[in-house]
């Protein structure tokens, strides 16, 4: 147990045995006092339930995700919203470097969704999600202090409307990474460059973009003019 994230995954548990074995004290608590035997009856319940536990494992960090973490370190983030969380690569990190950030996860993904609203159910209460698409976000301007779109514009047939909708939500900024060199990946259907980030800001409140790389990665910081 000492390889995964806790806390993130007792919540997932309780989150997704509420009102099936909430007799178990391990339920109730506060989950900062969840004991050895808590945590251990929760990994056994989802043994048994086969509720997986992998996503929440602590994996060494992908260098796109500790630039990222370097990156709003730097930033400071009050809320964040993170756009196409899927299983978590970056959100399990992002919510353990940042203990006080308020986040929200949007996925086209049904149980995507439900899987992250599970921990918000098993006791963390800083971490939500919905059901969107990015390019028809239902929140209003200047809603969230940055916004992180991770992977995620290459699946996306219209990437010039994710940037803007993208934009128009963040206060202050947009981080984006995407591949930097055409890969076998068959969801794959864009591979962006400088010069296409450049294109999208055009038309848009944009004040500068940043680019930097990591291996087989670009990474944008797109700052909105105020």
């Amino acid at each position: 147990m000492d390889n995964y994230y806790q806390q993130f995954a007792a919540a997932y548990v309780r989150g997704k045995g509420r009102g099936q074995y909430d007799i178990q004290p391990a339920f109730s608590k506060d989950l900062d006092s969840l004991s050895v035997d808590d945590i251990t009856l929760l990994f056994q319940l989802a043994r048994e339930n086969k509720w997986k536990l992998h996503r929440f494992k602590r994996n060494a960090e992908l260098p796109r995700v500790r630039k990222v973490l370097g990156m709003l370190q730097a930033l400071q983030p009050e809320s964040l919203l993170d756009g196409g969380s899927g299983r978590g690569v970056f959100l399990w990190p992002l919510l353990d470097t940042f203990p006080n950030l308020s986040v929200h996860c949007v996925d086209i993904l049904d149980y995507r969704v439900a899987d992250i609203n599970a921990l918000q159910t098993g006791g963390i209460q800083r971490v939500s999600a919905s059901l969107q698409s990015l390019t028809t976000l239902k929140f209003p301007d200047n809603h969230f202090d940055v916004v992180t779109l991770l992977e995620v514009l290459e699946h996306i047939p219209d990437t010039a409307k994710a940037f803007q909708e993208a934009i128009r939500v963040t206060k202050r900024f947009l981080i984006i990474s995407v591949p930097s060199k055409p890969d076998e990946n068959p969801e794959h259907i864009h591979l962006i460059d400088e010069d296409q980030i450049r294109q999208f800001a055009a038309d848009q409140p944009v004040k500068s973009i940043k680019f930097d790389y990591v291996p087989n990665h670009m990474i944008a910081l797109v700052r909105k003019a105020q």
